[in-house]
């Protein structure tokens, strides 16, 4: 068989959504694959430092990450795009007008910026490890690159913002938006590149709204299913729906397409 490149989101698909433990079968799995001189990565919207500790349980050493802006190949980290400069300030000067509290991620780290306090009195600490640096002498101009910005505000205020959509973000808490890459499909694209693979040799795996943008029609796409936001609309668009990603849903979806004996 010719080699394929397979292509896992993380939560829901390798790990189980509730739990965030990953799933046994998925495992023997994707050791199968590599016997086999598969070609397996991690396609993730997480940043490497959220990123590299699954894919060292999972055993995987390559990683689109960052939304798509980061290539890791072999555990080295080959590329890692921030956000477009003009298009962030921006963006941050507008929030400034609207007394939004802003934080900025200057790196692949747990480390963001903030040059004032109002983003902890409008919505608090985050909940995820953060370590927070405080300058009010420093404006955002001056941090050399722009990896995230995280934009106190609630979903009824959105349209407040005229700029809400120039650079990519999701909602994950109720208090404030995350701007972030959305390119998947691109990263993975930059990968095959790099390692030389083929369109038609692609199989992408996901289980939620936030896995469209790696459904491209060149590609085989599989889903899971899952409760998880979009599953209806992804499964509508994928070749194969397996399983749920706790009922062995990417072992029965390799086994069905012929890669596990």
């Amino acid at each position: 068989m010719s080699r394929k490149y397979f292509f896992f989101d993380i939560d829901g698909t390798l790990t189980n959504l509730e739990t965030r433990q990953l799933i046994p079968s998925a495992l023997k799995t994707i050791e199968c694959l590599q016997k086999a001189g598969h070609f397996v990565a991690i396609a993730s919207g997480r940043a490497y430092y959220k990123t590299k500790d699954v894919a060292r349980q999972a055993h995987i050493h390559n990683v689109v990450c960052n939304g798509g802006a980061g290539i890791v190949l072999d555990d080295k980290m080959v590329k890692n795009e921030p956000l477009d400069k003009e298009k962030a300030l921006a963006l941050l000067n507008e929030a400034n007008q609207l007394d939004l509290g802003t934080l900025v991620a200057f790196d692949d780290s747990i480390d963001v910026f903030m040059n004032d306090e109002r983003f902890i009195k409008q919505v608090g600490l985050r909940q995820e490890p953060t370590r927070y640096y405080f300058d009010p002498n420093k404006s955002y101009a001056e941090v050399k690159d722009i990896y995230k910005i995280y934009l106190a505000i609630n979903q009824e205020d959105e349209d407040k913002l005229t700029l809400k959509d120039s650079l990519g973000h999701v909602r994950f808490g109720d208090g404030y938006l995350t701007y972030q890459h959305d390119k998947k499909d691109q990263g993975i694209k930059n990968m095959l590149k790099i390692v030389g693979g083929k369109d038609e040799d692609v199989f992408v795996f996901g289980d939620a709204e936030n896995d469209m943008v790696m459904f491209r029609d060149e590609w085989y796409k599989v889903a899971l299913k899952s409760h998880a936001t979009g599953n209806e609309l992804l499964r509508s668009k994928a070749d194969y729906v397996s399983d749920y990603a706790e009922n062995d849903g990417i072992y029965k979806a390799c086994k069905k397409l012929g890669f596990i004996d």
